[in-house]
């Protein structure tokens, strides 16, 4: 008996220190159940000028400088920009491909030629690339007020 009651508290000392590896959480702390898809967004933003929502995606890019914003993929072959709460944490710089629960605001925002160059700058494009951006572009944005890094 005392062995098999060891054992159990091996093993939930074990979960207890090991969940933190396979997930990790910046800004505000947040229930991740109830999140909602980017296609479900997709279409929930069709009713909506700005959505209060939790979103789980896959980052397709970080900015390489501070992990101050992350871009999921869209299936329509664009990008929702992730951005966060009052500049008030960054994400890893090297979480591109791993799946995130984002808690916050998604809403559409004109991105100026200067903030998009920016923006290319800081994810590591080249030069002719960053001075190829010519046009401002109306982009779904979210802000988030938490992340989950899973």
């Amino acid at each position: 008996m005392r062995i098999t009651f060891r054992l159990f508290l091996w093993a939930l000392g074990a979960c207890i220190f090991i969940s933190p590896l396979f997930s990790q959480q910046v800004g505000e702390t947040f229930d991740p159940t109830g999140t909602i898809s980017v296609e479900q967004l997709l279409t929930e933003m069709k009713k909506h000028k700005k959505l209060e929502t939790k979103l789980t995606g896959t980052v397709n890019a970080v900015c390489q400088k501070k992990g101050c914003w992350l871009e999921l993929p869209r299936p329509d072959e664009g990008t929702i920009r992730v951005t966060f709460k009052d500049y008030a944490f960054f994400v890893p710089k090297d979480i591109s491909g791993k799946t995130v629960v984002l808690n916050g605001f998604a809403f559409f925002k004109e991105t100026s030629i200067e903030q998009l160059r920016h923006y290319a700058k800081d994810a590591g494009k080249s030069a002719s690339e960053i001075e190829a951006i010519n046009t401002p572009k109306k982009e779904l944005c979210f802000e988030a007020k938490g992340v989950i890094i899973k």
